[in-house]
């Protein structure tokens, strides 16, 4: 799915900090949708990524994208992090905690500070419900569901760390190549719950990894960004668009207060809000591939 990728990639890779012949490191902790989308745009720019996976299967589909697989839990990460100048956190905290920490927080400590940077993915739930109205950076955290008081948790216990250069991202919903409204709409099982004042940030993959790599390119430890595109759209228009673009029946709108749902599925719609990207674009300079889940769609339906 994720393919390296040459120097007209997503970001200017050529910027990427580093001393010609020397090998920066990336320890990956559940590498991911998000985390491979980067080390495909780090590859082959003096970079070695290592990415920890569950289970064999996936070990091998790391592997044939150039990343060294570590089973864990399991595998001893002492030596990984040992190596490691770059730390990218994606594996999300449970009732237990973050895992990471959970079994390794004294092995971070002690290397925190020599690592160049470090970054965890945390998400815009750590916001709560603001009804639709605008939050950034400066907002404060009022979760609102049991995931996002997690996050908001996690995201304390990584800032505890003396010495870690840290960078939090907040990412907003994500789609891309594989993950996204399409497959089902052409299944037929796609729904349009309609719930008025309800509107949702999107973030492409892509846009994901370029705002990390330009992260990477100028560190600045303590800094907390929010990914996402311009576009907070209700997700019965997201829902339309791609019928629209597979030449597919719209399907049926239903109102949220009928709707048979899952306690799981009705909690996404528990929190509205309007995310600011600025940041990303002010202190990163990042410009969005897709700025508008339309973007991203269409480039989606394209490569389909």
């Amino acid at each position: 799915m994720f393919k390296r990728r040459g120097r007209e990639g997503l970001a200017n890779r050529a910027d990427l900090p580093h001393i010609k012949g020397m090998t920066r490191t990336l320890l990956s902790f559940g590498h991911g949708y998000s985390a491979r989308a980067l080390s495909a745009l780090l590859m082959g720019d003096d970079w070695h990524v290592i990415g920890t996976t569950r289970g064999a299967d996936k070990a091998q589909t790391l592997r044939n994208e150039g990343v060294q697989p570590m089973i864990w839990p399991g595998d001893d990460m002492r030596p990984a992090l040992e190596t490691a100048t770059h730390l990218l956190i994606s594996a999300g905290p449970g009732e237990g905690g973050d895992p990471v920490l959970a079994a390794l927080r004294d092995d971070i400590a002690r290397i925190a500070p020599r690592l160049e940077w470090a970054g965890y993915l945390s998400t815009t739930g750590v916001y709560g419900d603001h009804q639709g109205d605008w939050v950034d950076e400066a907002t404060p955290l009022t979760p609102s569901t049991r995931r996002g008081h997690l996050r908001k948790t996690a995201e304390a216990a990584w800032q505890a760390i003396p010495g870690l250069p840290l960078h939090i991202f907040r990412l907003a919903g994500i789609y891309g190549p594989g993950r996204g409204p399409f497959a089902k709409v052409r299944a037929g099982t796609a729904r349009r719950i309609i719930k008025p004042n309800q509107v949702f940030s999107r973030t492409h993959v892509e846009d994901i990894a370029q705002v990390l790599a330009a992260s990477i390119r100028q560190p600045k430890p303590g800094a907390i960004y929010n990914v996402c595109d311009d576009d907070p759209a209700p997700p019965q228009d997201v829902i339309g668009y791609a019928a629209k673009l597979l030449d597919l029946p719209l399907p049926q709108a239903e109102p949220f207060d009928e709707a048979k749902m899952s306690a799981m599925a009705r909690s996404f719609y528990a929190e509205s809000k309007r995310v600011s990207n600025d940041k990303i674009k002010n202190d990163l300079g990042v410009t969005l591939r897709y700025p508008s889940y339309r973007d991203g769609l269409r480039a989606m339906a394209a490569d389909s």
